[in-house]
Formats: structure tokens, C-alpha cells, sequence
């Protein structure tokens, strides 16, 4: 039996196109490491671990921990991309903030 946690990341692996082995290498672990939590009950990944898979997923940890499902993977994507904008350099996020409005005008 599988947990929530579980099928969101056999989930999401798949919709990225990645295998196994794949998703362990992008996130720094190995292929059983990520098998395990997907099929073991319960698995137990440490705050690290999960932050390298939600990373390697493009996605955030709430997502990941958030059994009742409340937030979407938009939602997890978007406070994913904002993280990283936020850790942009100034010159970096206007330039960004400047191609944003040139598409706005269109």
C-alpha cells in the first residue's frame, strides 16, 4: 500500500519523463532510496531528501506533504518559480519583470 507522498512523486516522475534512476541522480539519491518511497508504507525521508526531490520535480515540499491535496501543482510550481526569482540577482529579476510586461503587451 502506498502513501499520498508516494504516489505524488511516482506521479509527478512520470509526468516529467523520468525514470528511476533518473529522478535519484537529479536529486542526489539513489534508484531504491526513491523506489522505497514510492511503495513503502511509510516512508520516512528526511526534510533534506525531500527538498532534492521537490527540487528535481519542480515542485515544493507543501505539495509534496500535503496529504488532503489542497494545493494543486500549479500552485507548487508557481511557489516554486517564485522561490527562484526571489533568489535571482536584481539586475536578473528586472530583466525578467521587463520580458514579462513585453508579453503582456502583445
Amino acid at each position: 500500500m502506498t502513501t499520498a507522498l508516494g504516489t505524488k512523486i511516482r506521479t509527478l516522475r512520470k509526468e516529467r519523463g523520468y525514470t528511476l534512476e533518473q529522478l535519484a541522480e537529479r536529486a542526489g539519491s539513489s534508484k531504491s532510496y526513491i523506489w522505497e518511497l514510492e511503495n513503502k508504507t511509510p516512508p520516512r525521508p528526511s526534510a533534506d531528501m525531500l527538498t532534492r526531490i521537490a527540487d528535481a520535480l519542480r515542485i515544493t515540499i507543501d505539495y509534496l506533504m500535503d496529504d488532503a491535496d489542497t494545493v494543486t501543482q500549479e500552485d507548487a510550481a508557481d511557489r516554486a518559480f517564485f522561490r527562484k526569482f526571489k533568489m535571482l540577482d536584481p539586475a536578473d529579476r528586472a530583466r525578467l519583470r521587463r520580458m514579462i510586461d513585453h508579453w503582456d503587451d502583445e
